[in-house]
Parts: C-alpha cells; sequence; structure tokens
C-alpha cells in the first residue's frame, strides 16, 4: 500500500509539473501555414509578443521562457519564416535562430531589355525601394531568390554581379581570333546575337556570320539595332520604317560600321560563350527561314535565293 501511495504521489506531482509547464511555458497555436515576419533587430520579447498578438502562441511570457530554459544561445534572425501546424514552440525559436527564411524567385529571361527588368522589379510588391532602370547589358538573365522586404537595388547588384562574373569567365576561355578586342564589345555582341535568333543551336553560328562581318568591316545590318533606339528595346509592334532604317544613330547598323555604342539588350550566358567561341564559318548573309530559325549564306547570290525563298513562304502566309 505504502508503494502504491508513493507512486501515486510521484503520478501526481508529475500531473501537477505538467499543468504548471503548460501554465508558464504556453504552447504554440498553429492552426494553418503561416508566413510570420521578424523585422531587423527584434528582440526575442519583441518576437513573443507578435506571435502571441498574431494567435500563434497561448502565451508570450511561455515563449520567452521557453526559449530561455530550452532555446540554444544562437540570435534570432531577421526575415519571413512559415509556421506550419504541429510546430512546437522549440521548433519555431529553432527555424528564428536557423534563418530557414521562405525565399522567393523572380526570374529575367534570356534577351529582356533593362526597362523590362526594371518594370518586373518594380512590379514586384514583397521587394522594397526605388531604382533606375539598371544600364543595358549589366543584368544576366536567371532566377533569383529573395526576401520579403529586401531593396530592390540590393537584387539588382547580386544581378550586376552575376553579369560580371559570367562575363569574365567566358572572356577566359575565348578563342583566339576574334575579333571583339574587350569585354565591352564582346557584351555588345553577345546582346545581339541574343536578338538575332531564338534557336539556341544557331547562336554560334549567327556569332560566327556577325564575326566575319566586325572583322571585315562589313556594316552588321541588325535589325534589332534600329529598334532599340526607338523603344529601349521592347517590341515595336510594327514592321520598321524605310525612314527608321535610313536613321543615323549610335545605334543602327544600317548606317554605322561596327559594334552599336552600347548593348540593346541583356544576353544570357549562352550567346556571350557563342560570341567567345564562334562557328568557323564563311556565312555573310542570313534571312529568316520560316521555321523561327534562318538560312545562311557565304555569297551575295546564294542569299538573294534565300531571300526569294523567304518571300515565297510569306506570300503563301498572306503575309505579302
Amino acid at each position: 500500500m505504502r508503494m502504491r501511495g508513493l507512486v501515486l504521489l510521484v503520478l501526481g506531482l508529475a500531473a501537477a509539473g505538467l499543468v504548471l509547464a503548460w501554465t508558464f511555458l504556453g504552447s504554440a497555436t498553429i492552426a494553418k501555414d503561416t508566413p510570420f515576419t521578424i523585422p531587423a533587430g527584434a528582440s526575442v520579447g519583441t518576437v513573443a509578443a507578435k506571435l502571441e498578438a498574431e494567435g500563434l502562441v497561448s502565451s508570450a511570457s511561455g515563449f520567452m521562457l521557453n526559449a530561455r530554459i530550452f532555446g540554444s544561445s544562437a540570435p534570432i534572425q531577421a526575415g519571413e519564416f512559415l509556421l506550419k501546424p504541429g510546430m512546437s514552440q522549440g521548433d519555431i525559436l529553432e527555424a528564428f535562430q536557423s534563418g530557414d527564411v521562405i525565399r522567393r524567385f523572380v526570374t529575367i529571361p534570356e534577351g529582356m531589355p533593362s526597362i523590362l527588368v526594371w518594370e518586373r522589379l518594380m512590379g514586384e510588391p514583397l521587394l522594397t525601394g526605388e531604382i533606375p532602370v539598371p544600364p543595358e547589358g549589366s543584368i544576366l538573365p536567371d532566377t533569383y531568390s529573395f526576401e520579403r522586404g529586401q531593396p530592390r537595388a540590393r537584387l539588382v547588384e547580386q544581378m550586376q554581379a552575376a553579369m560580371d562574373k559570367a562575363l569574365a569567365e567566358e572572356w577566359a576561355k575565348r578563342a583566339p581570333g576574334i575579333p571583339v578586342t574587350t569585354m565591352r564589345e564582346a557584351l555588345i555582341l553577345a546582346s545581339i546575337v541574343e536578338k538575332e535568333t531564338g534557336k539556341p543551336e544557331e547562336r554560334r553560328m549567327v556569332a560566327g556570320l556577325y564575326s566575319n562581318r566586325v572583322r571585315t568591316g562589313m556594316k552588321l545590318q541588325a535589325d534589332p539595332t534600329i529598334i532599340y533606339p526607338i523603344t529601349k528595346g521592347k517590341p515595336l509592334g510594327r514592321r520598321i520604317n524605310q525612314s527608321e532604317i535610313a536613321a543615323v544613330n549610335g545605334y543602327n547598323t544600317y548606317t554605322r560600321t561596327g559594334l552599336p555604342e552600347g548593348p540593346i539588350t541583356n544576353p544570357g550566358r549562352d550567346s556571350i560563350a557563342a560570341v567567345m567561341n564562334p562557328e568557323a564559318t564563311s556565312a555573310l548573309f542570313m534571312v529568316a527561314d520560316g521555321t523561327g530559325g534562318h538560312w545562311f549564306a557565304s555569297t551575295l547570290a546564294e542569299h538573294n535565293a534565300n531571300v526569294a525563298k523567304w518571300y515565297a513562304i510569306r506570300r503563301e502566309r498572306g503575309e505579302m
């Protein structure tokens, strides 16, 4: 009987301890997946009060006591966290201390001009701060992660650092004898290659063609260089006018010899690599083939025959 009484006493004390622990430490009360933001510089007390105010723990003081007794000495990180049903207060604290923040993503497609990059970033409501339109060609197209509240300027710096790194890496692998002498020139030529073909398998061939033109002093005659001063890279939405073909400016390669004065878009890494290692070809001319690609020619006679085929396709389509 004495042993039974002792067992009952121990169980009673344990139960009382659990009641006291529940009372003083509280519990997590997360009903559904819930984003929770910790501002920079927030203290444990501030975070605990915010958790209680948002109904995610039953007691702010309990969360703080839990943190003192069971938590590590690591600081709480700023950012946005995803709290899930079933998480204990210890799980929440561990997530805050580990910096396991929600990552969001923004994608910059290959060939997106800087004005459209700017519009995309300014249209992202979870980013903060104003930015100017980045310099053309300074952004490496890719998918980038960011956190809620991150400054747009910091994300642009990341994109520009990625472009600087990619350009330097590809420049280090350039083939001997390419007609561009600086990374800046390579970037400009890559922007033309990017805009001139939608087929990845054509990039090196297009780069080879334009490299031949640069090397021999021929005008590049790249249509996208006509459009760029008009729209800053946005779609023109119509056919190019003869007056625009004849316009004299720093970009129009129909009226100037050599490269335009600057990039006409943000080229992807593959277009940059194509310029650094262009196809060995004698091609000097190209025209659309009706499939999104091009026919290439080394002589004007061959090119004129290809143009005739292209016109025939357009007539069949009712475009002429």
